[in-house]
């Protein structure tokens, strides 16, 4: 089983959450012929599932373009159905990154998230990182130890 092993043996931390194999990633995939009435395939930039207890799905869009209204709708109702069984939080965030840069998406600024229901807008530059690691931090902290506080979000997070 994948939990009794040491999963560094098989991927050392510096590699962890890096592309392995930039020509396979940079394939395009084609969805075109997965379509039904005008319902197309999504994608959605990065998902953690941590010790089982929650998720944090990562969305990240460049400076200035708003996320289509299929693909916003998709990861809505995915936050939504996920969130009856486990907490969960959709992060938006956009980055000015050059093309021929990798996008660091820890340090793309959070523009919005979902959280219980609701799209919550950011008001103050806050990183994707700062934001996962104050949901995270608060499922170990509280919803862990069965206090069930609500995650308060963006006017918890340290500035």
């Amino acid at each position: 089983m994948l939990t009794e092993m040491n999963i560094e043996d098989i991927y050392p931390s510096y590699e962890r959450g890096k592309i392995r194999n930039r020509r396979r990633a940079a394939q395009i995939r084609d969805f075109s012929g997965l379509r039904w009435e005008n319902i197309t395939p999504t994608d959605i930039d990065g998902l953690v599932e941590y010790h089982n207890v929650c998720y944090v799905f990562y969305e990240t869009k460049l400076e200035d373009k708003e996320m289509d209204f299929g693909q916003k709708l998709a990861l809505e109702r995915l936050n939504d159905d996920l969130s009856k069984s486990k907490p969960c939080i959709t992060i938006i965030s956009t980055h000015n990154t050059p093309i021929e840069e990798d996008i660091c998406v820890a340090n793309t600024q959070v523009t919005e998230y979902r959280y219980k229901g609701k799209w919550i807008p950011i008001e103050f530059y806050t990183t994707t990182k700062e934001l996962a690691d104050r949901f995270i931090n608060w499922v170990n902290a509280d919803y862990l130890k069965n206090t069930h506080n609500e995650f308060v979000g963006e006017e918890d997070i340290p500035y």
